[in-house]
């Protein structure tokens, strides 16, 4: 797959999770029930929705830092290491910013 195909792909991502972010943030917004019961189970959902979000902007960042990437011509190197990043693994997380190697924890 060429860069502008991941390029694509990467704000099309970047579009889905934003319309992901403001459905949590529009949910979070909404009052609780004043039943005491019903109140404790409408926080429970609250601290997962607040969980997914903590996720998507994090997944945000990491999208937003490999088309930075992309647009200063690094992009498919290994941010650690500098050795190229295997296409498969871009195939499967083309926000990638480290080799197998690195992701791994293991010493270029």
């Amino acid at each position: 797959m060429s860069h502008e195909a991941r390029r694509r792909a990467l704000l099309a991502r970047l579009e889905e999770l934003g319309g992901r972010l403001d459905e949590i943030e529009q949910s979070l917004e909404q009052p609780h029930s004043k039943d005491w019961e019903d109140n404790a189970t409408e926080r429970e959902g609250d601290e997962v929705l607040e969980g997914l979000g903590v996720r998507s902007r994090g997944e945000i960042a990491r999208i937003r830092a490999a088309l930075k990437r992309i647009d200063e011509g690094e992009y498919g190197y290994c941010v650690n290491c500098g050795e190229p990043i295997a296409e498969a693994r871009l195939d499967v997380l083309p926000e990638a910013a480290l080799c197998a190697r690195c992701a791994g924890g293991r010493t270029a």
